[in-house]
C-alpha cells in the first residue's frame, strides 16, 4: 500500500465516484492506486477518442448537436465556476483547458483490463460516448456493471438522480 499517498489524503481505502473527466480521474486513480479504490463509478467517460460520436470532435458540427451542452449548461457552469473560483474571471481559459484534457485521456485495452476494484459503468443514452463504446468498456474491465439511462445526454446523466441515486446505493450495498 502506498502509506505516504494515503496519510497525505487521511484515507487508507475509499469508494471512487467521478463524472466526465472527473470519471477519467477515477480509471487513472484506479490504476495508478489500485490498493485506494474501493469501489469504482466512472460515469460518461469513454478510454478512447472513437468511442465518441463524430460531431463531439468537430466544432463545426457544435451548435446543431443535440448531444452538447447547451448555452443554458454552459451559463450554469459558469456561475458555478465564479461562486468557487480563487479567480472567477477565467471560466473561459478553464472551460478550454478540461475540454482539452477531456479529449487527452485514453486508456489501453490492456490497461482497462487491470482495473481489480468493483466497477460500475454510467452512461447516457444519448451522450458523447457511443452505447456501443460503452459496452466495449464494461467487458474489457473484469466483471464491470454497466447502466445505460434512458433519454440522458452527457449532461442529463447527472441530473437524474431518480435513476442514479438508487444505481449507486446498490451497486455500493
Amino acid at each position: 500500500m502506498n502509506t505516504g499517498y494515503a496519510a497525505v489524503i487521511g484515507v487508507a481505502h475509499a469508494d471512487v465516484f467521478g463524472f466526465s473527466l472527473g470519471g477519467g480521474v477515477a480509471l487513472q486513480l484506479a490504476l495508478d492506486y489500485p490498493e485506494l479504490v474501493g469501489r469504482l463509478i466512472a460515469a460518461s467517460v469513454g478510454y478512447s477518442a472513437d468511442g465518441t460520436h463524430a460531431e463531439i470532435s468537430d466544432p463545426a458540427r457544435w451548435a446543431t448537436s443535440t448531444r452538447m451542452p447547451t448555452a443554458e449548461d454552459f451559463e450554469q457552469m459558469r456561475a458555478a465556476y465564479q461562486r468557487v473560483a480563487p479567480d472567477p474571471g477565467h471560466f473561459d481559459e478553464f472551460r478550454a483547458h478540461t475540454g482539452q484534457a477531456a479529449g487527452s485521456m485514453s486508456w489501453t485495452q490492456a490497461e482497462l483490463g487491470r482495473i481489480g476494484a468493483p466497477t460500475l459503468l454510467i452512461f447516457g443514452d444519448h451522450d458523447f460516448i457511443k452505447c456501443e463504446h460503452a459496452v466495449e468498456m464494461s467487458e474489457l474491465i473484469s466483471g464491470a456493471q454497466l447502466a445505460v439511462l434512458p433519454g440522458a445526454t452527457h449532461m442529463d446523466v447527472l441530473r437524474r438522480a431518480d435513476l442514479m441515486i438508487p444505481l449507486i446505493q446498490g451497486f455500493l450495498g
